[in-house]
Parts: structure tokens; C-alpha cells; sequence
């Protein structure tokens, strides 16, 4: 949906990836079925934005054209639109473990970049005119697997053949498409101050900016700059930042210094608590198979302590000595709720600044992502899919028009 039209359009949708979707027959399942009865339940007039999940099969299976009608006609038929794309998982995202797989191809790997492409260019058939498009992406790839300074090249290389790729789309098309990377716990660019300093690294040294236009095949520097500041930014997941304790006021500060683009917003949160018994106790059933839940405990002195998976947090938090610490996880818990038991959301880090900001058109897109809901515990869940949406809708926009 559309907000503030009069004078900073936002876009407001929730990502499609909280249910199955792994084919193009899902993704019109989705779209026919699930996000009707979304809409429905949060009853707003007008057209209805949706935010995609496409995988690299699902992708492929819109290169038809006869399948790109088919899926325009399926939106055109509900007053949808689509503005936005996941494009984070490369492969199946439901129903199997996830775990660091969801990292796979990463930037390193041609793979990441023809499949990103071709979600563009699905996504530029599907925008509406005067609509501007943006694509999340993985933030590099998983830290470990970054191990040299050859690593962030290879990675900064295809992210520049993309948006170079993008320039050229919309020379085509006369398409706007941003690419949105999603800095996450434990990856190459975990905070939107690890990706700021490595796109000043790379898009403010001349030296370093020269070098990645030849290796990008780019036709002169100035080619580059004006497709990396054009069709390449930030996709920053509230979530996220909470769990690798980064205040959102500094996330956006250490953007706005670096001059990154804020292209998307995805608006989620997570569980954090004080350890104790009872909060260990409640916290257990996340530690579920599917998903990745880096979480990271603050000890009341010294530096925060990292873990890649919620299972191994918990039994360190055992210790007596971190009895009262704060611990938050990487689960996506609804923004209906503002905790369960004795453990709490960060959502109360989105506050009445955050929203003001966003009222003052601090990003054009904002999305509602809560993927992790069919893996969450029963009584989380009781209320089904639709209706836990619905709630989100009603909080944010409650929050938005304060």
C-alpha cells in the first residue's frame, strides 16, 4: 500500500516469504490464496503492494512469457502490486534445514549474479509506471567463508557488474531497480556500519574504485560511480541490528556519512531476554532445525559474545556468571507481540523517532518480514498466518501515524 503519496511516497508490503514458494505454481498459490486473505483481514482500501520471495527456481519458472502474463494477471486480477523483491534464498527456503545454506551462491559466485539478474528483469516487467523497484540481497556471503581481501573483491566485482547490469535495465525498460544488500549476524557485512565502511573503502578510493571498474568490465569510472550510487544500497532488517546490538540511530548515521543508500527497510523483530532459568526455559523451543539464529549475549563488563546458532547461546548461558545478561537471538518473532513469558522484542527499539524518520521519507520501501513463522512454537502461532500479519499491519500502522 501507499503511504504519505502527497509528499514522500512509501510503499508499505509484507514479504511473501512467510509462506511456501519454491516454484512458480507456489508463487501464484501465494499470491491467489494467502496474500488475498491477508489483504483482506487488514482491510485498506486501494491497491495492495506485495512483497515477492523468488527463488532461483521460481525465478526461472517466470521466463516464459505466457508465465509473466499469467502472474500479471493473477495481480491486476486482486488490485496488487509489486514492488519489492526477496531475492536473499537461492533455494528452497521451506520445509527443509536452511541453516548457512540460505547464504549459498553468495556475491563471490557468477551463479548469485545471473540469478539476481534475472530476477530484475522479472521485476521490471511487473512495476507498475512511476513505480520505482528494489531486490534484497545476501550481504556478501557467511562471514566464515570470507577468509582475504580477495574474497571482498570478488564479491564487490559482481556487485558492481549488477548494478551495472541494472543501469543497463533501465536504459531498456525505463525501469528504476535498486539492489539492497541485507547486512545479517555473522555474515561479511553484519551491521549497516561494517557495509558503510566497505562501500566507502571501495566507492570512496579512487585508487580502489579504478581498480573495480576494470575488473568489472565497466566503460570508465564515472559509468561506475553513478550505477553503484543509482542502483546499489542498503536493505536495513530491524531485526538484524538489534541482535548485533546496533542502535538504529547509529545504523542510519553511519549510512548517511558513508552516503550509502537506504533502498528498503525490513521492519522485524527479535526475542531478547535477561538469562535466567524461566527466560533459558522458554527461549528453548526457538532452537528449532530449519533456520539460522546467531545470537549474541552482553555480559554486564567486557565485549559481546557471539554464537552461530541459538542451541550453543543457550548452554553457555548456563553459567552462573551470565545470570542477568542480556541475551537476543536471530528469530523473526511477530510485531503483534511485544515478548512471551519473561522474554521481551526488540521492537521497542522502534520508536517514535524511528517512525518519525520514516514519515519524513528516510526509505521508499518498507516491508513487514516474518518469515520464521511456521517454525515458531505452537501458542506463537496459535492465532494462524493470517491473522498474525494482520496484527503487524495494524501495529506498524499505528505506530506510523502517531
Amino acid at each position: 500500500m501507499r503511504l504519505l503519496a502527497a509528499t514522500h511516497p512509501l510503499h508499505l508490503t509484507y514479504c511473501l516469504n512467510i509462506h511456501p514458494g519454491e516454484s512458480r505454481e507456489e508463487v501464484l498459490a501465494a499470491v491467489r490464496t494467502h496474500a488475498v486473505a491477508v489483504r483482506d483481514a487488514v482491510g485498506r482500501p486501494g491497491a495492495f503492494g506485495l512483497g515477492l520471495r523468488l527463488g532461483r527456481d521460481a525465478a526461472a519458472g517466470f521466463r516464459d512469457p505466457a508465465a509473466r502474463r499469467e502472474l500479471r494477471e493473477s495481480l491486476a486480477a486482486e488490485n496488487f502490486y509489486v514492488f519489492t523483491v526477496n531475492a536473499f534464498p537461492y533455494g528452497r527456503f521451506h520445509g527443509a534445514a536452511v541453516k548457512e545454506k540460505v547464504y549459498q551462491p553468495d556475491w563471490r559466485d557468477p551463479a548469485r549474479l545471473a540469478y539476481t539478474l534475472e530476477v530484475a528483469e522479472l521485476l521490471a516487467a511487473l512495476l507498475p509506471e512511476a513505480v520505482d523497484g528494489s531486490i534484497s540481497t545476501v550481504p556478501g556471503g557467511y562471514g566464515a567463508d570470507f577468509t582475504g581481501p580477495e574474497d571482498d573483491a570478488a564479491a564487490w566485482q559482481n556487485l558492481a557488474r549488477a548494478a551495472l547490469a541494472l543501469a543497463d535495465l533501465r536504459r531498456r525498460t525505463g525501469r528504476l531497480i535498486r539492489l539492497a544488500v541485507e547486512p545479517e549476524p555473522d555474515c561479511h557485512w553484519e551491521s549497516a556500519a561494517a557495509f558503510a565502511a566497505s562501500w566507502s573503502a571501495w566507492r570512496r578510493t579512487p585508487i580502489a574504485l579504478r581498480r573495480l571498474a576494470t575488473a568489472s568490465g565497466a566503460p570508465a569510472v564515472a559509468v561506475l560511480e553513478n550505477a553503484l550510487d543509482t542502483h546499489l544500497g542498503l536493505c536495513l532488517d530491524t531485526c538484524h541490528s538489534a541482535v548485533v546490538f546496533e542502535p538504529l540511530p547509529a545504523a542510519l548515521a553511519a549510512l548517511a556519512a558513508a552516503g550509502v543508500p537506504l533502498v528498503k527497510i525490513q521492519i522485524s523483530a527479535a526475542p531478547l531476554a535477561r538469562i535466567s532459568a524461566e527466560t533459558l526455559a522458554q527461549l528453548a523451543p526457538l532452537a528449532e532445525p530449519v533456520y539460522l539464529h546467531q545470537t549474541r549475549i552482553r555480559p554486564a563488563n567486557g565485549p559481546v559474545l557471539r554464537f552461530p546458532d541459538l542451541a550453543p547461546a543457550l548452554a553457555a548461558a548456563r553459567d552462573p556468571a551470565l545470570a542477568g545478561c542480556e541475551l537476543r537471538t536471530h528469530f523473526h518473532i511477530p510485531l503483534g507481540l511485544d515478548g512471551f513469558g519473561g522474554v521481551g522484542s526488540t521492537r521497542c527499539e522502534l520508536d517514535p523517532a524511528f517512525f518519525a524518520c520514516l514519515r519524513g521519507g528516510l526509505c521508499p520501501h518498507v516491508e513487514l518480514e516474518t518469515y520464521s513463522f511456521s517454525v515458531m512454537p505452537e501458542p506463537l502461532r496459535a492465532q494462524g498466518v493470517t491473522a498474525s500479519l494482520a496484527a503487524e499491519y495494524a501495529w506498524f500502522l499505528a505506530q506510523f501515524g502517531r
